[in-house]
């Protein structure tokens, strides 16, 4: 017992297993998605628990049944090895030789390539340790010459301080305010020490540690209702802002930390802008701009120039104008430099440059025939040309100036203008004489010089160009040359014949005589004259004519005076420009290019011009609008000063004497240019200081309903020359009662508004005499006053009528008649030889022997001269 008691106290009581005592878990652990409203979903894990089944093994001892099935399972799987196994090995045996070599040289195959691989792998290693010893040489490099940069840069720094010490020891000595405290001398220690300090890299010294205070434990007496808004704020908070927190010192925020780097980036740049200096500019100031515009163009805050325009006393603000003087002022206070241009710089550059002597050649003369009315200008023309123009104008008169090329049988070229010779044309007639090389004089052989002859000769002595005297009509039974070549000489015009030299061709239009000898005269002068142009150059020209049609637009008849101009090519002519979209010649021909000296139809233009505008080619839209703009401010503005009727004191004087002008508005349409210039000017020239014609509006054209609408609004006349007006336009008139008058002959237009005008002046008042009567008694008549007994003894006295009392003939007073009686009955009349009693209105101051005399005033119409 003893024995086994112990043994049994020398055996310890364990576990069976080493670990942990514990029990199997009965519980797993699953997941599982969980669904909600609105499309959510939530992951829970839930737990699984399985019943355990416990079974008796062949020992007798129970075991659970999960471990039974595990032993059964690993005994099967041992049974299908050893039967997989025995299955390999009988196919192994029964595998054939060739079978054995392929398996065989698989395996080599494969050691091979894991062989290949593997020293593949060395090689990459190798590549990557000599980059990886490279990227280290060069690092070393690198920090080397930093270091070399980092002291060159800490020996210049300490030069600098040096020199600035030095400057600093210069600028005491210079001005001694207070004597410094003497230094003491340095020993050869502290020198030798300086040096070294000098020579070796400076050293930087590390921050202190921010010393951290012990927590406080008074201060942890604080609220959480104190503290709750700055830790939600805040975020996540570490261990030592809660300590600093707790301890009571503050930090500075993030937009205090913003806000001081802003304040030092904005010292720096004001620091650099004071360093730089002011940028003087040239300032180009036109004669009107606005104060924003002067603000950029001087690269000026807008606000600085309003400051000092106010400095100036000019009350201003940003959008208002200002004059080029005010702006010089404004310029030279900011201290820039003034550069004044004027509007009309956009027309410098226009004509370009001379032409050289090299580059001229021969060009065909302008020839521009001249000469009275009827004297037969057109019909010479139309027999140089083979044509009939003279049919086609209206009353047998030219009203417009036409420009024609002749090609004559020798093969050289002429060009003719033909000029109106009516006096109202006289401008026409002088812009046909500005652009002439020769005047053709026409003179009709049975009429002599005539006085729009002589104006022909005043223009052509003004354009200083040479005369040709064409007599005419020679083939008429009265035609007298001697005639025609003496009255020359009454106007300086000296004949060849009468050793002068001026050329005289006698000719008949009608017979066709004597035309080659009036070519051989007009070529003869061109030669003497030595026309040349330059055709390899912009051209440059002059409007002749113009006028709108219908279909084409704008059409205006132009004279090329030197370069070429083709179709495509950007004109502007006066007022107007365009590009060219076609030329006609005076045939009807289109053509695309026109030389010097050569007479086309220009299609292209925005508007009409003007008859005797200049043309110029220009190298832009942009330059050509610019200039068009121009001349169309500067022309309202002419007529803006022309139209003016004066100051305010000026009108209210006229209209107080009774004074005032008295308008006919009209509205003048025309087909061309040059007639609505002569209707103006005939217009111009029978206006007075009491009547005159206004013109509303003038254009070339139809009458539309704008003309229509204009006139109502103003009560004004319509007058169409050689153009009508359109079905909506005459609606239009006949519905508001709007005169239209049509005229294809400017006497028509003249007379007519003549008479107009002359229905507007105010009557003349005529005095007519009727008699004189003697007082010979005065009497005194109660509630009447003072009645003259008169006798007349001249003509006969009217009552109502005027009366002048005169005493020793002198005119004391006048006035009006009030009472006339014969006997005590009211006359109306009493002739010579009667008596009659008579008294006047409001006055009474009558003598025995006075001498009345009687009159009455008439009004007579007046008629324009």
């Amino acid at each position: 017992m003893t024995d086994s008691k112990s043994k049994g106290e020398k055996k310890t009581l364990g576990l069976s297993r080493p670990g942990k005592l514990e029990l199997n878990k009965t519980v797993e652990a699953g997941e599982i998605r969980q669904s909600f409203s609105h499309g959510r979903s939530k992951s829970v894990t839930v737990e699984v628990r399985k019943k355990r089944t416990y079974a008796q093994r062949e020992d007798g001892k129970m075991r659970e049944v999960k471990e039974l099935e595990a032993a059964k399972a690993k005994a099967a799987a041992e049974a299908a090895a050893a039967e997989t196994a025995s299955a390999e090995e009988e196919k192994a045996s029964k595998l054939t030789n060739a079978e054995k070599a392929a398996r065989a040289k698989a395996l080599q195959d494969a050691r091979k390539a894991d062989e290949e691989r593997a020293i593949t792998e060395k090689e990459e290693a190798a590549r990557r340790a000599e980059e990886e010893a490279e990227a280290k040489i060069k690092a070393e490099e690198e920090a080397k010459r930093k270091a070399e940069e980092e002291a060159e840069a800490a020996k210049k720094a300490e030069e600098e301080a040096k020199r600035q010490a030095e400057g600093e020891t210069a600028k005491s000595k210079a001005a001694p305010k207070a004597e410094p405290a003497p230094q003491p001398e340095p020993t050869p220690a502290d020198i030798q020490a300086k040096e070294v300090k000098s020579t070796a890299k400076p050293k930087v010294e590390p921050k202190p540690k921010k010393e951290v205070k012990k927590a406080d434990p008074a201060a942890k007496k604080l609220t959480m209702k104190s503290k709750g808004g700055d830790r939600r704020r805040g975020g996540k908070m570490t261990l030592s802002q809660a300590l600093a927190g707790d301890g009571g010192g503050r930090t500075r925020s993030l937009a205090a930390v913003k806000r001081a780097r802003e304040k030092e980036k904005m010292k720096a740049k004001m620091a650099m802008q004071g360093d730089q200096k002011k940028i003087v500019r040239e300032v180009t100031i036109p004669e009107v701009l606005t104060v924003q515009e002067l603000a950029n163009r001087m690269a000026e805050r807008g606000g600085e120039v309003v400051k000092t325009l106010m400095k100036l006393g000019v009350m201003a603000t940003i959008t208002q104008s200002i004059d080029a003087d005010t702006a010089e002022l404004v310029v030279e206070e900011f201290g820039h430099k003034v550069k004044r241009v004027s509007e009309a710089d956009v027309e410098i550059g226009l004509g370009g440059e001379q032409d050289s002597e090299e580059s001229l050649q021969s060009r065909p003369p302008v020839v521009t025939v001249m000469g009275h009315v009827d004297h037969g200008k057109t019909s010479l023309l139309d027999a140089l040309r083979s044509t009939d123009v003279a049919e086609g104008e209206a009353g047998g008169i030219t009203q417009h100036i036409g420009a024609y090329q002749v090609t004559i049988e020798s093969g050289d070229k002429i060009t003719f203008i033909d000029t109106p010779g009516h006096e109202a044309f006289s401008a026409m007639r002088a812009r046909g004489a500005s652009v002439t090389d020769i005047v053709i004089l026409v003179v009709a052989a049975d009429d002599g010089i005539m006085p729009q002859t002589v104006e022909a000769i005043r223009h052509a002595r003004a354009a200083e160009a040479p005369i040709i005297v064409a007599i005419n009509k020679m083939d008429k039974p009265g035609a007298d040359p001697n005639r025609v070549r003496t009255e020359l000489l009454n106007h300086e015009l000296v004949v060849e014949e009468m050793g002068g030299d001026i050329l005289a061709v006698e000719v008949s239009a009608k017979q066709r005589t004597n035309l080659d000898k009036l070519e051989e005269a007009i070529l003869l002068q061109a030669e003497i004259l030595d026309l040349k142009a330059n055709p390899e150059r912009s051209a440059e020209g002059v409007v002749v004519e113009a006028r709108m049609e219908r279909g084409r637009g704008n059409v205006a008849t132009m004279l090329v005076q030197r370069g070429t101009l083709n179709v495509g090519d950007i004109i502007v002519a006066g007022n107007e420009w365009g590009r060219v979209r076609a030329l006609v010649d005076d045939h009807g021909r289109k053509v695309d290019v026109a030389g010097p000296a050569t007479p086309v139809e220009v299609l292209g233009l925005n508007g009409s011009p003007s008859a005797g505008d200049e043309m110029v080619v220009v190298e832009s839209e942009a330059r050509a609008r610019e200039v068009s703009e121009f001349r169309q401010r500067k022309e309202r503005q002419a007529r803006a000063a022309a139209s003016a009727r004066g100051t305010l004191e000026q009108m209210f004087e006229r209209i107080k004497d009774g004074e005032q002008v008295q308008e006919l508005p009209v509205v003048i349409k025309a087909d061309v240019q040059g007639s609505l210039e002569a209707i103006e000017g005939a217009l111009d020239k029978m206006a007075t200081e009491e009547v005159k014609v206004r013109v509303l509006h003038s254009a070339v054209g139809g009458i539309n309903e704008s003309d229509v609408t204009l006139a109502k609004a103003s009560d004004a006349l319509i007058i169409g020359f050689n153009v009508r007006a359109n079905p909506q336009a005459r609606d239009v008139a006949k519905r508001d009662g709007i005169e239209i008058r049509y005229y294809s002959i400017i006497y028509n237009v003249v007379d007519d508004l003549k008479n107009a005008l002359s229905g507007m002046l105010a009557p003349t008042l005529q005095e007519n005499f009727l008699g004189y009567a003697e007082i010979r008694e005065v009497f005194n008549v109660t509630k009447v006053g003072k009645v003259a007994g008169c006798m007349v003894t001249d003509g006969m006295v009217k009552r109502g009528s005027k009366v002048r009392l005169l005493r020793d003939d002198v005119v004391i007073h006048e006035g009006d008649l009030s009472t006339l009686r014969r006997f005590k009955d009211e006359v109306k009349e009493v002739k010579d030889g009667y008596e009659c009693g008579m008294s006047f209105e409001k006055y009474n101051d009558i003598q025995v022997g006075d001498v009345i005399e009687c009159f009455e005033m008439e009004e007579v119409a007046r008629e324009l001269d």
